[in-house]
């Protein structure tokens, strides 16, 4: 019905309905009430199909971040206590600092007991740390996602209608059709049928093969679904995947204009894009050396206006400085204006 409506168009009809009650849908022609009414349950539908979405994103994310922050609670301290590391990192810290023009072997083989012996074994201790950690993470998105989250997210993947244009979606929307398949078959099944087809490829991530295909090469459910959520949040997130009767997070091809094939170059000109998509690249790459440039040099004269390199869960971050109270507006402080008589504020007249 609004096929050939602006999205504007049906939120002013949406807008004019929620504001008027029975009596006046009553008082209305056919065409007008059944416009106003369809457009008011569509975007209304569209909102409640937005907000489930949302819902499902969010509780993926909140699964994982929980994991992650228990497992870097319990290993803090186990951390810390390794004798000695902590000294050594400061002793190459520093003579990195120190010495930043010399090569490796001359700055920070010498200030470390031990040499290349050392180093070694703290890069096997530094790789076994991650390994652990890891599997520490899938253990507690394993635990925390079969007790409770589990039966939240079953009914409502249910019901929601995913839907993609693109090829390369293809292992992702067959394992959303297997999860719905096994939605009803209970928490008790830790592997799927042998003859069952299971993508595997674009879904599972290589760090969780492990944990998904066991030895004779049969995928168990729990892990693997967790893996299938954490793919679909990020397919759904880049609009690679989307929900059929959504608004927010609808077919992206409906966002853009109905004669855009056809008149490509004008729209690319009203944005001012180039038609080449190796031209647009490079142009980015430009831009973004130029900007990296430019704080680089302000990091090293220091005149970044706070900014800084911090390491943050062991990976390089840019912190940014909280911004200061601005100055109060003067107008906040200025008198109000009276009329003549003294009494309450001058109206103006609409009449």
């Amino acid at each position: 019905m609004f096929g050939g409506a602006s999205d504007r168009i049906v939120a002013a009809w949406r807008a004019r309905a929620a504001r008027m009650y029975p009596s006046d849908f009553a008082d209305c022609g056919e065409p007008v009430r059944y416009a106003l009414l369809v457009a008011l349950c569509w975007t209304r539908q569209a909102e409640l199909v937005d907000g489930l979405v949302e819902l499902l994103v969010g509780l993926i994310h909140r699964i994982n971040a929980r994991a992650e922050r228990r497992v870097e609670k319990e290993l803090i301290d186990e951390l810390a206590n390794v004798p000695g590391k902590r000294g050594i990192f400061t002793k190459i810290i520093d003579a990195v600092l120190e010495h930043p023009d010399d090569t490796v072997r001359e700055a920070v083989y010498p200030v470390v007991p031990g040499g290349v012996k050392t180093l070694s074994a703290l890069a096997r201790e530094l790789k076994a740390t991650e390994r652990a950690v890891a599997e520490k993470v899938r253990y507690q998105l394993r635990g925390s996602y079969s007790h409770y989250y589990r039966r939240m997210l079953a009914p409502l993947l249910a019901a929601l209608e995913f839907r993609c244009n693109n090829s390369a979606c293809r292992p992702v929307m067959d394992a959303i059709g297997l999860l719905a398949r096994y939605a009803g078959t209970g928490s008790d099944q830790r592997l799927y049928a042998a003859g069952e087809k299971v993508p595997v490829d674009g879904v599972v991530p290589k760090a969780w093969l492990d944990a998904v295909i066991d030895d004779d090469g049969r995928v168990e459910q729990i892990p693997y679904e967790l893996c299938v959520l954490i793919t679909l949040r990020d397919a759904l997130r880049r609009r690679e995947v989307y929900v059929q009767g959504a608004g927010r997070w609808k077919d992206p091809d409906e966002d853009l204009p109905g004669d855009f094939e056809d008149n490509r170059d004008v729209h690319y000109a009203a944005l001012a894009k180039p038609l080449d998509a190796t031209e647009f690249i490079g142009s980015l790459r430009e831009r973004l050396d130029e900007a990296l440039t430019r704080l680089d040099a302000a990091l090293a004269r220091g005149i970044s206006g706070g900014v800084r390199i911090i390491t943050r869960q062991g990976a390089p971050w840019v912190s940014v400085p909280k911004l200061g109270k601005l100055p109060e507006p003067k107008n906040l402080g200025a008198p109000r204006p009276r009329s003549s008589a003294g009494g309450a504020p001058s109206t103006c007249s609409t009449s």
